[in-house]
């Protein structure tokens, strides 16, 4: 789903950000932007993984479909291992020249440093012994996955296996082997396009689930225990990607319409999990009305509260970098750490319950 966004060519709807110099100045902490840290018991360990589908033509540029995946997990060490970035200097060059265009109210180029952020996954680190369960997530429309790391982070620390799914064409900008790819979309999709991105994103997501056993860290994922979980447009395909298909134990719909298709087939746990500041809220219920799901609400929250952009912005907020009006419209006005731990242990906590 996408609303209250302008897509541009060529934009990316990164995620992390580092003050420069004179903004920490005028911050009078000089702290940089960080992502807040897992919470769970374990180091995580990531990887990054190139998947292809021959069988399908990918609908934006044609060709053979193409995705790119990070895969986070539950850590056996650390040590001598580095912190990944969250974005690629060429995926934070796109997104400092377009974050106030898809963003409107964040800093304007120059001000934030986008790609100086690390993550909390440490690359190639060795996993943790054990078979896992292993949680899927399609991030919002128009977003990569990157935007999705700090709730991926806590559950991989908790010991599942998280596997974030940019989807290239639709998302802001995907750093492929074979170059960037960079949205095809110039402003909000109109219905066709919509049902579109939605069908190919639920096709891409039925893909890792096929894949799953090619992955690098297939040996420690419990094929028997596998969850969706999706922001926005990806809670959209998240759901209709579980319809009728049995490896799927449980989805989390975090603010997502399920008005495109009947939901028909749901027939195993689902989470349906909204925000009390959303513009879309009439809709939203509306498009749930019937579903047996379990329906939780985040009190002082915006639509974006559910990613990385809950804290980030509060925190830009606090050094002065974009108004409360802003900060109000991406991601509500509650304390994001209050905000942060509702969604980690909501999420969390379904996922241990049904995937046992």
């Amino acid at each position: 789903m996408i609303s209250r966004r302008t897509l541009v060519k060529g934009t990316l709807c990164g995620s992390a950000a580092v003050l420069l110099p004179t903004a920490a100045s005028a911050s009078g902490d000089g702290s940089v932007l960080r992502l807040p840290a897992p919470a769970g018991p374990h180091p995580v360990g990531m990887r990054t993984v190139h998947l292809t589908d021959p069988a399908r033509t990918d609908p934006w540029m044609g060709g053979v479909r193409e995705l790119m995946l990070t895969v986070l997990y539950p850590a056996r060490s650390v040590r001598g291992f580095t912190r990944a970035p969250q974005l690629t200097p060429d995926e934070a060059g796109v997104f400092a020249a377009y974050a106030p265009r898809v963003r409107p109210g964040l800093p304007e180029p120059g001000v934030v440093d986008w790609g100086a952020v690390l993550t909390h996954g440490y690359v190639g680190a060795p996993p943790l012994p054990g078979r896992r369960p292993v949680l899927v997530y399609s991030p919002g429309g128009g977003d990569s996955r990157t935007l999705g790391t700090t709730l991926a982070e806590d559950l991989a620390s908790h010991g599942r296996v998280v596997v974030l799914v940019d989807h290239p064409g639709d998302a802001s900008q995907v750093e492929l082997p074979t170059g960037m790819r960079t949205t095809v979309l110039t402003g909000p999709p109109d219905p066709a396009t919509f049902r579109t991105m939605v069908d190919t994103r639920t096709a891409d997501l039925r893909l890792v689930l096929d894949r799953l056993g090619d992955l690098p860290l297939a040996p420690f994922m419990d094929s028997r225990r596998v969850g969706l979980y999706g922001h926005s447009a990806g809670g959209t395909a998240a759901v209709y990607a579980a319809r009728g298909d049995r490896r799927v134990g449980a989805v989390a719909n975090l603010e997502g319409y399920l008005d495109l298709y009947p939901p028909v087939g749901i027939d195993r746990p689902l989470l349906l999990f909204r925000t009390d500041g959303f513009e879309g809220a009439a809709r939203i219920e509306a498009s749930w009305t019937g579903l047996p799901g379990r329906r939780v609400l985040l009190p002082h929250a915006n639509h974006w509260a559910f990613t990385d952009y809950g804290s980030l912005v509060a925190r830009l907020r606090s050094a002065g970098l974009v108004t409360a009006a802003a900060r109000a419209a991406l991601i509500g006005t509650g304390d994001p750490a209050v905000t942060l731990a509702h969604v980690r242990s909501r999420v969390g906590a379904f996922f241990a319950h049904h995937l046992r």
